[in-house]
């Protein structure tokens, strides 16, 4: 399980270094480069994360398909996500583009909002091979093969700081392309990642004597549909979770400067503790549908709980850091006497909630596994839209307990989202040993 766990999470890490390596590149630009590409970054996120999303079916059916022992199907499966890759990425590229044009109308400055649109624009063509990454990565996942999957992420990092320092600056010979550089840097670094993930998935099969591209398998309706069946309300799930968070993040920012700086560093250490969980989500997913595939029910559950007791005790390790020692992570971004009398209190919510944000995590890998989507979707959308985020903002602007407020309601939606997914492992578990 850690063996498939911690390639996953570097490699989501390595996602995340992306965004932040561009950031970083272009501070010698100023306040609105920085800003640009950090706004060009965030409106893209949503509809290339749905777009991964909808991939996300490829665990369940090559995971199972490779417990059964049936390559073939498992090369007839990418083969339909290269498909769906490719029928999806129209219209999020459309959504993207006409995205562009909404920074100006928003109110943001025109010497943010023009680089902004020109980065996105951008960005924006590296959509199709980004989904082709991603497509072949859950094959790679499904068959058990993760190493190669952060050795691209750390090429295509490596890649990516090196087009940003060419292109942004004009080193070399190259012309001076500012913040246009660095999109069309991340966007070659995009074209290596799916390269990349192509030939590895063509080599291991070639080592086990399966040739992936010799049968390769003509569009099938049934199986996009089948596909797209798991993965839209995964998609959906992911969606509903990033957004929940984006508004409580913009929420905050009609609250006090000292408050917004507080939420984004407790966020921060909150997301990156999340990748660990995350990452063995992903082994849960696989290992479960092995061992569905192969028909054996009892190793499924045993699985299942096994990602579960590492995903918890980690984010309860996690936890007890964050109650421990808040001054010193505080201390990391900031020394600011406002912003470290509050963040004690933010990072005990963030404490408190760590222990249900791993169990959701990692149940919802464990059910995509067994081919159960809807269900975390349905899960986030009451927690977070219905119960958690309704009850924050009262707590937070009508009863003005301010930050704290919106993170309690967070923290209840965390819960319920947590508890709900639990009882239905629990209930599908021991279907399992049945």
């Amino acid at each position: 399980m850690v063996a498939l766990a911690v390639p996953v999470v570097l490699s989501e890490l390595g996602w995340m270094a992306q965004g932040i390596v561009d950031t970083i590149m272009v501070g010698r630009l100023g306040p609105a480069a920085i800003g640009a590409v950090a706004l060009g970054n965030a409106i893209y996120y949503t509809p290339a994360l749905f777009g991964i999303g909808i991939l996300l079916g490829l665990d369940t059916l090559v995971a199972q398909a490779y417990g059964r022992k049936d390559h073939d199907e498992c090369h007839r499966w990418l083969a339909q996500g290269v498909y769906l890759a490719c029928i999806a990425t129209p219209p999020l590229m459309l959504l993207i583009f006409l995205a562009s044009f909404g920074f100006a109308p928003f109110g943001i400055t025109p010497e943010v909002a023009a680089p902004a649109a020109a980065y996105l624009r951008i960005l924006n063509w590296g959509t199709l091979p980004l989904l082709l990454y991603a497509g072949t990565r859950r094959y790679l996942q499904g068959v058990g093969d993760v190493r190669v999957i952060t050795l691209t992420y750390v090429a295509a990092n490596l890649i990516n700081w090196f087009g940003n320092w060419v292109l942004i600056y004009g080193k070399l010979g190259f012309p001076a392309l500012g913040v246009n550089g660095s999109a069309i840097s991340t966007l070659i670094a995009r074209i290596f990642m799916a390269a990349a993930m192509l030939g590895f998935a063509w080599r291991y099969e070639r080592k086990r004597g399966h040739p992936l591209f010799r049968h390769w398998a003509g569009p099938s309706l049934a199986r996009i549909r089948e596909l797209a069946r798991l993965g839209v309300p995964a998609a959906g799930q992911i969606v509903l979770e990033v957004g929940a968070w984006n508004l409580a993040t913009l929420s905050a920012g009609w609250l006090t400067p000292v408050a917004l700086a507080t939420h984004q560093i407790a966020l921060n250490y909150a997301s990156l503790t999340y990748m660990v969980p995350l990452g063995i989500s992903a082994a849960a997913a696989v290992s479960v549908g092995h061992a569905v595939g192969a028909g054996d029910g009892a190793r499924a559950r045993r699985a299942g709980w096994l990602a579960l007791g590492l995903g918890t005790s980690f984010m309860l390790m996690a936890a007890v850091v964050f109650l421990v020692a808040p001054g010193p992570l505080i201390a990391l971004y900031t020394r600011d006497p406002q912003v470290m009398a509050v963040g004690p209190s933010l990072l005990g919510l963030a404490a408190a909630f760590q222990i249900c944000d791993g169990i959701q995590t990692v149940s919802t890998g464990a059910l995509r596994g067994l081919g159960e989507t809807r269900v975390p979707m349905l899960a986030n959308l009451v927690g977070y839209w219905v119960l958690g985020l309704p009850l924050g903002l009262g707590l937070c602007f009508l009863l003005h307990w301010g930050i704290y407020g919106l993170w309690i309601g967070l923290l209840v939606a965390l819960f319920i989202i947590a508890a709900t997914l639990l009882a239905r492992w629990r209930r599908d578990a021991a279907r399992l040993a049945q």
